[in-house]
């Protein structure tokens, strides 16, 4: 349903940490202008834990507003709470979004079979295509095949973002579920590899400063083109890597900050990018085309 190039986008913040509407606006128009395949808006990156409930909603609201239909919106809904998931879920169908994303519940650590049922639950109760989100490394529970195989099984139930990094990993649910459901890489530095094998796309952090090149990149490795892709992709490894060199999104923001397109604000407990990581993120930027 969704291929290619989908940016986990950024929330631009005033230095206050009000949300900055303007900005939004210029990020919106720079990703269709250069061919972002969707964007996802408040994820992890899009610092949904440090939005209100009415925030995430408004935030959602306007992104499907400005995007006017030139570009999917897949809304970030997934909370560790069903009935918070069920309500975010709602709220993004009300809004007029394409599709959900939903994390796997956060601190709790439910069971194989907690998640299968929260999944499941929000599935029914919210008629509209959802994709699942597996990173264990942020959320302290792991999602297994054997469990998201079960839950392909539900009509709506229309994706995963795999963010382990585990190529294995992609390969047997992408085996296990064939085509109920779509596998998409949430891992930057293993994205190519994992599209090559079979999966649909990247939800991607480097795509919100690069967004061209990853595009292409995907564009190349979903037509099976494995030269052209990894040609695209050389000049971003560094760029892959050092966006996660603090937690995610403080690089990220600091580089569209430095590229101009946002103000430096982010929100506690997040912080600005620290001084001595700056310097090596500038020469990556450079590295990848996208800053003078």
């Amino acid at each position: 349903m969704f291929h290619g190039s989908m940016v986990a986008l950024v929330t631009p913040m005033h230095g206050d940490g009000a949300i900055d509407e303007d900005s939004l606006q210029r990020l919106v128009d720079f990703h269709v202008e250069n061919g972002t395949d969707a964007i996802i808006t408040m994820g992890t990156t899009g610092e949904s834990a440090t939005l209100d409930t009415a925030e995430h909603c408004r935030v959602i609201r306007r992104t499907v507003q400005m995007a006017a239909s030139r570009i999917p919106v897949i809304a970030g809904t997934g909370a560790n709470s069903t009935r918070e998931a069920i309500e975010l879920t709602g709220c993004a169908l009300d809004a007029g979004v394409d599709a959900c994303l939903l994390v796997t519940p956060y601190y709790n650590k439910p069971t194989q079979e907690g998640l299968y049922r929260h999944f499941r639950m929000v599935a029914e109760a919210v008629p509209i295509p959802q994709i699942l989100y597996n990173v264990p490394g942020r959320t302290a529970v792991d999602m297994l095949p054997e469990t998201v195989q079960r839950l392909a099984g539900i009509s709506n139930i229309i994706g995963i973002k795999e963010a382990t990094g585990d190529l294995e990993r992609a390969r047997a649910i992408i085996e296990c579920c064939g085509d109920s459901l779509d596998v998409y890489s949430g891992d930057d530095e293993t994205a190519m590899e994992l599209i090559l094998l079979g999966g649909k796309g990247n939800i991607s952090v480097t795509a919100n400063v690069a967004p061209r090149a990853m595009h292409e990149m995907c564009a190349a490795a979903l037509a099976g083109d494995r030269e052209r892709a990894a040609g695209i992709n050389r000049p971003l490894e560094d760029l892959h890597r050092l966006l996660f060199i603090e937690s995610n999104p403080i690089p990220v923001k600091w580089a569209l900050y430095e590229m101009g397109l946002i103000p430096e604000g982010i929100r506690l407990p997040m912080t600005p990018l620290t001084e001595e990581h700056r310097e090596p993120l500038r020469q990556a930027l450079r590295q990848a085309g996208v800053l003078d």
